[in-house]
């Protein structure tokens, strides 16, 4: 039985990992769990109580998930208090380098792993519209992340491990042979506002959760080359102003509205 306050850490690129993280906080809360939610970008691993339980959220991206969704990780604090810590992660269809070395690298930190959970939600990038699959997806994984937070609740959850593949894939990922953390990819594929279609609202620099993007007074904002391709700026845009030569040609794809990530 996990402790009767949750604070639930996530990051969401455009919205899946947010309404599976909601779904989730619903049903704690029905079952009478204060649950708090915290977005990892804006959080100090430093500050994490390690008397609550502790959930993490996140999408995955080439089979893994963002560096600074893994520095944020990596700077939890150790604990011996047994600390019990559950993960959930959205995706278009498999992770491979993800849920075993988490848990891993968590044990080693003393926390206590409870559940694992990969939610299949509508893709990102090369997103093709079809808002009735993407409905149909949608609808699923949120009954699929009512059923993982009763499991959790009820101690039917588990956290497995498969060694081989997820360790191979992810020692990849921190070895440098993610694309988007290459210099060659990030000139080739960066990110670019066009001028004649922005406005100016300054939506994508108030979005950006690894300040890629700068926008000083009455400028256009500029993309620099550290950007994790989370698709933030491009998916919410209200011109779509900005290109993503990766997501065919900007049509793009969000699950919630700008503002939710504003608040």
């Amino acid at each position: 039985m996990i402790k009767d306050i949750v604070d639930f850490y996530y990051f969401s690129g455009t919205g899946n990992t947010l309404l599976v993280v909601k779904k989730m906080r619903d049903v704690f809360i029905q079952e009478g769990i204060q649950v708090d939610l915290h977005k990892i970008e804006d959080s100090n691993p430093e500050d994490i109580d390690l008397n609550h339980t502790i959930g993490l959220g996140f999408p995955i991206a080439e089979m893994s998930t963002y560096n600074f969704v893994w520095k944020f990780i990596k700077a939890l604090p150790e604990t011996a208090l047994t600390t019990e810590i559950f993960m959930v992660d959205t995706l278009a269809g498999f992770s491979g380098g993800m849920v075993g070395p988490l848990r891993e690298i968590l044990k080693k930190k003393g926390y206590f792993p409870i559940g694992a959970k990969e939610i299949v939600m509508p893709a990102n990038i090369f997103y093709v519209p079809d808002k009735d699959t993407c409905q149909e997806k949608v609808e699923k994984g949120l009954e699929n992340a009512e059923k993982y937070a009763q499991d959790i609740i009820h101690g039917r959850s588990k956290w497995g491990r498969v060694p081989v593949l997820s360790d191979a894939m992810y020692y990849a990922s921190i070895t440098g042979l993610k694309l988007t953390e290459t210099n060659l990819n990030q000139k080739l594929l960066r990110l670019e506002t066009d001028e004649e279609e922005c406005n100016k609202c300054g939506i994508c620099y108030k979005l950006c959760p690894v300040d890629n993007i700068t926008m000083e007074d009455e400028e256009y904002p500029k993309h620099d080359f550290n950007c994790e391709y989370c698709l933030r700026c491009t998916s919410f845009c209200p011109r779509g102003a900005i290109s993503c030569p990766v997501n065919y040609k900007g049509k793009t794809y969000h699950a919630v509205k700008a503002k939710e990530f504003l608040k």
